[in-house]
C-alpha cells in the first residue's frame, strides 16, 4: 500500500521486513517504517500524516508476532532519541525505548527499587501499555504518569488513572505513541537490590528457556485479578499448569514448539513461520478448553495479515 507521507528528520524505510526486529524472527514487511529523530520529528509526523493512515506503534518486538503477510500501515518504532534514564530522588525516568532491564539496573545503582522489571523482556512502552509486571509488583504499583503523542501529533500527560490499569492491559489511546514515563521505586541499598536481581535473573534462566527464540509468556494466567493487575489469590492457576495436563508440553507445528522447559513459552526452533507459530497457539488453546474447559487467552500481540490475504 502507498502513503502520501510528510517529509521527517529521522528515517522512513519501505517495504521493511519486521522478521528481523522481532524476538521470534518471524513476520511479513511493513508498508512503511518510520524511525523519528525525536518527540518533536513524531509530533511533526502524525500531526501531517492523513489521519486515514494506519499506524502501529511497535517496541522491540520482544512479545509480538507479525503474521507473514506484514502490515498494512506505518509502524513506528522508537530508538536512540527515546532511551534516556534519569533519576531523581525515588522517582525515574525513562524513554519508551528503554530496555526494562536497563532501567532496573540504572534505578539500582540510585538506591530506587524497580527490580521487578530486570526480568521482563522489552522496552519501557511496551511495559507501560501491557502493564507489565513480575513478582507481585506490576507497572501499575510504580507509574506517576506517562507522556504521549496523539494520533493528531499532540504531546499528552497521561495519569495512572487515565491509562486504567487492568491485568495485561491499559486504555492506551488508540494510535497513540508512548514516548516516556516516570516511575516511583522505594529506596533501597544499591548493593542488596544488586543481589536480589541476580537471583532473579539465576531462576529465571533455571526454569524458562532463555537460550530459544521466545516472546516471552505465550498466554495469560488464567487467574482472578484486581482492577489494579494485582493477582487477587481467589484463583492461582498458572497457564504452564492447564498446558502440561492436556499433555502438550513440547507440542510442535512446524518449526514452532511449546518448550518442555516451559510450556507456556512459544519456540521458533529455527525455521518456523508466523503460521506455524499462531497455529500452535491456537491448537493448544483449542485443546486446553476441550480438557479442562479453561480459556487460555494470548499475552502475544499478533498483527498484520496471514501471507495467502
Amino acid at each position: 500500500m502507498t502513503f502520501d507521507l510528510p517529509p521527517v528528520r529521522g528515517r522512513l524505510s519501505h517495504d521493511k521486513p519486521l522478521s528481523e526486529l522481532t524476538w521470534l524472527r518471524v513476520g511479513g514487511p511493513a508498508d512503511v517504517l518510520f524511525q523519528p529523530a525525536d518527540i518533536e520529528d513524531l509530533q511533526a509526523f502524525l500531526g501531517a500524516l492523513d489521519p486515514a493512515v494506519p499506524v502501529f506503534p511497535m517496541g522491540v518486538g520482544s512479545n509480538l508476532i507479525v503474521r507473514d503477510g506484514g502490515i498494512r500501515a506505518v509502524v513506528i518504532r522508537l530508538g536512540r532519541g527515546f532511551n534516556g534514564i534519569s533519576v531523581d530522588g525515588t522517582r525515574v525516568t525513562a524513554g519508551a525505548a528503554a530496555l526494562d532491564a536497563h532501567v532496573a539496573r540504572k534505578a539500582a545503582e540510585a538506591g530506587v527499587d524497580l527490580t521487578f522489571l530486570r526480568t521482563i523482556p522489552g522496552s519501557i512502552g511496551g511495559a507501560v501499555t501491557m502493564n507489565a509486571g513480575c513478582y507481585g509488583s506490576y507497572v501499575a504499583d510504580h507509574l506517576v504518569g506517562a507522556r504521549v503523542v496523539t494520533r493528531d501529533g499532540h504531546l499528552v500527560d497521561l495519569t495512572p488513572e487515565a491509562l486504567n490499569f487492568q491485568y495485561r492491559q491499559s486504555d492506551m489511546p488508540p494510535g497513540a505513541v508512548l514516548v516516556d514515563a516516570v516511575f516511583q521505586g522505594a529506596s533501597g541499598d544499591p548493593q542488596e537490590l544488586a543481589q536480589r536481581m541476580e537471583a532473579q535473573l539465576k531462576k529465571r534462566d533455571e526454569t524458562q528457556p532463555t537460550k530459544d527464540r521466545t516472546a516471552g509468556s505465550t498466554f495469560r494466567n488464567p487467574a482472578g485479578f484486581s482492577s489494579t493487575g494485582r493477582a487477587d489469590d481467589v484463583h492461582d492457576l498458572k497457564a504452564w499448569k492447564v498446558i502440561d495436563e492436556a499433555g502438550l508440553r513440547g507440542a510442535t507445528r512446524g518449526g514452532a514448539q511449546m518448550s518442555p522447559k516451559h510450556s507456556n513459552f512459544l519456540v521458533n526452533t529455527g525455521d518456523a513461520t508466523a503460521a506455524d507459530l499462531e497455529g500452535l497457539g491456537e491448537e493448544v488453546r483449542e485443546k486446553v478448553l476441550q480438557h479442562s474447559g479453561i480459556e487460555l487467552h494470548w499475552e502475544i500481540m499478533r498483527v498484520g495479515e496471514p501471507l495467502d490475504k
